[in-house]
């Protein structure tokens, strides 16, 4: 039975060696393998030059500087239509006829008598123009020939000149000045850009989900043939831009305590070399330098190591009790003041 009971502690004294021969083995692989990636995670790029832009992003529509609703003069019966939606038409030009209601009833009745009797009739009787008050382009059509209207219908709707809304963040609308650049594009037509610029910043904002919203008008240079009334634009307004920048990617800046900005160059004894700069516009990826680096220059672009957790000072299956960080642990619970009761 000794014998027995001998053999089976010899067999666990193995195993436990084993297991721990295992995790040792793989502790070292594990840094070897760290060691190689952080090999891997600085690299060297030049610095280059480009254009670089600052802008606030907002959404709006399109719609029309001035629309107005061109209304009959008197009740009646539309007769002929002569003008269509997104026709353009100018100041005083005819856009329809239409009969009172008095002419109406009197033409049907001469149109029952014959030819002549409804010639004589439509001589004698005019009906009335429907006249484009402003020049522009017929965004809407509301009626048809043989409609009967009256004085409140709207028979057309009009824009001399279809323009961006762009609704701008109460945060941001400080920024935005009269005459200032922007890029338009519609959620419709997605590959056309239309460049622009603001005009107008309305002064009543709206509150939209808690944010105040500020109008801000953009008139495009030429107003393309496929703008529609309503349509979603999304506007980029360009606040700054500079077309030949000092650039360095944002991964390869580093800020101090004080609040400057510094990079890492190449040294020549192979230690990266700390230097100073000032930057200025931040567009994606890309900072603006504006002091501290010329095109051509080399960084050095630094990714974080990753620290693998510290391994116990003794193995929780070694024989003589706790390892050393649960000893600490133990007696810091130990030491820290007890909370009393309420």
């Amino acid at each position: 039975k000794v014998a027995k009971s001998g053999d089976k502690e010899a067999q666990r004294i193995v195993a436990v060696l084993a297991v721990l021969a295992f995790l040792s083995g793989g502790a070292w692989y594990a840094s070897k393998g760290s060691k190689k990636s952080d090999r891997g995670t600085s690299r060297i790029v030049a610095v280059a030059s480009g254009s670089i832009e600052e802008t606030v992003e907002a959404t709006g529509s399109v719609i029309p500087l001035n629309r107005v609703e061109i209304k009959p003069p008197i009740s009646g019966r539309i007769e002929k239509l002569l003008a269509d939606e997104g026709d353009a038409v100018t100041q005083g030009q005819i856009l329809a006829w239409m009969s009172s209601a008095d002419r109406a009833a009197i033409i049907d009745a001469a149109r029952a008598q014959g030819p002549d009797a409804l010639k004589r009739w439509e001589d004698t009787y005019k009906p009335t123009p429907i006249i484009a008050p402003l020049s522009g382009v017929l965004i809407l059509r509301n009626a048809v020939v043989g409609q009967t209207v009256d004085g409140g219908a709207t028979l057309f709707a009009m824009s001399d000149q279809l323009i961006v809304q762009a609704q701008v963040d109460e945060s941001a609308i400080g920024r935005v000045r009269q005459g200032m650049a922007a890029r338009v594009w519609l959620d419709a037509y997605p590959t056309r850009v239309e460049n622009g610029k603001v005009f107008d910043i309305l002064y009543e904002g709206k509150n939209v989900s808690n944010v105040i919203q500020y109008g801000v008008k953009v008139r495009v240079e030429k107003v393309p043939s496929y703008y529609r009334s309503q349509m979603t634009a999304n506007v980029s307004l360009i606040i700054n831009r500079n077309p030949d920048a000092v650039l360095v990617p944002i991964a390869a800046i580093r800020e101090t305590g004080a609040g400057t900005a510094q990079v890492f160059m190449p040294g020549t004894d192979g230690k990266p070399v700390v230097r100073e700069i000032k930057t200025g516009v931040e567009s994606g990826d890309k900072i603006e330098v504006l002091d501290g680096l010329e095109a051509g220059d080399r960084v050095v672009i630094t990714h974080s190591k990753y620290v693998p957790q510290k391994a116990p000072d003794s193995s929780p299956l070694a024989f003589g009790g706790a390892s050393r960080s649960q000893s600490q642990s133990q007696s810091r619970g130990q030491s820290r003041p007890q909370r009393s009761a309420p």
